[in-house]
């Protein structure tokens, strides 16, 4: 992580430029690496969506694999277009700024989605301030309500004013991908003091100190997507103070299949004691009732072997790993006999 000040003009209040805005990928992930960025900040916190501090610990040490996918892809589609709107309605100008760090702590970083050259909110002088442009589904128009931000937006934004200097960060957000809403963000001490200090902490006790963070067991999934991107072939060795963890996941598998197995045999009894009818009452009150489900099927096998055109363009095939306790610690755990 870079720790000398880099000398270079400053083109906010706070920070100077690490690379211009048309620089090569290969040279921006580089640069990002060498720093802590906005996009960082809500993984550390434990505010995304998806991502958490140990993505951005592995990030940082070249080790994740890139897997970003057709929201990311679109979303940077879209910025430029949704970007020129927001100036058009705000009567303003924008214009790319690249890769920016703090003067005097330039692991402090931000990729500028534009600089705003003549601000909205006062056009009495000419002020410069910031646009975060965002891309969301629609159905996450709710997080964007009444003017407000979700958390992962409002500390991506904190961390580029502490890091540009501005006192507010505008904010235009493209919902469903046919409705614009604005809003803006203004600097408030405390809540940027927490925020740093967070990732300063997040730098000094795990960056630096090459300590990984406790793996963030809420978003279990997409830490499971992460390390299987990451080791698609291993062979491992488990010590005694981790073996816990393969007989609790053995006794939850456990309960898991004799749960499921005691669900059918209740469903069993319920169609014994039914003798057939639809509705069963209890007291002359409805006790429970049988209604028809329709489920759609395909045999993708009949599919591929009749029409492969239409198989290749609309079946996706994805391989994902499976655990398998060993019969041993099945044993252990009382799973098996």
């Amino acid at each position: 992580m870079t720790e000398q000040k880099i000398s270079a003009r400053r083109v906010t209040p706070t920070a100077v430029r690490v690379l211009p805005a048309d620089a090569s990928r290969e040279a921006w992930l580089a640069a990002r690496r060498e720093g802590i960025g906005s996009s960082d900040v809500a993984a550390i916190l434990g505010v995304a969506d998806r991502n958490t501090a140990v993505h951005v610990y592995r990030d940082k040490r070249s080790e994740l694999v890139d897997d970003a996918g057709e929201a990311a892809l679109w979303g940077h589609l879209l910025e430029e277009p949704v970007a020129r709107e927001w100036a058009r309605r705000q009567r303003s100008v924008v214009q790319r700024v690249g890769l920016v760090a703090h003067q005097d702590e330039p692991w402090m970083r931000v990729s500028l989605d534009r600089q705003v050259l003549e601000c909205p909110m006062d056009r009495s002088v000419r002020t410069r301030c910031a646009l975060e442009v965002k891309c969301r589904s629609a159905f996450k128009a709710q997080r964007f309500a009444n003017a407000s931000v979700p958390d992962d937006v409002l500390a991506q934004t904190v961390w580029q004013m502490a890091v540009t200097g501005y006192d507010h960060i505008h904010v235009a957000v493209l919902i469903g991908g046919n409705e614009l809403r604005l809003t803006t963000v203004f600097r408030e001490a405390e809540l940027e003091a927490f925020v740093v200090g967070e990732v300063r902490r997040f730098r000094t006790e795990n960056l630096l100190a090459d300590v990984e963070p406790e793996w963030d067991l809420s978003k279990a999934q997409a830490l499971i997507d992460m390390d299987s991107l990451m080791h698609p072939a291993r062979v491992g060795e488990l010590d005694l103070s981790e073996i816990d963890a393969v007989i609790e996941y053995a006794e939850r598998s456990a309960a898991k299949g004799a749960a499921e197995k005691a669900l059918k045999q209740s469903a069993a009894t319920l169609r014994r004691l039914a003798a057939g009818a639809q509705l069963v009452k209890f007291a002359d009150e409805l006790a429970y009732e049988y209604t028809p489900v329709t489920k759609r099927t395909c045999d993708l096998d009949e599919l591929r072997a009749r029409f492969p055109e239409a198989y290749a363009a609309c079946v996706t095939e994805k391989t994902h790993d499976q655990i398998r306790i060993s019969t041993e610690f099945r044993r252990l755990s009382g799973g098996a006999k």
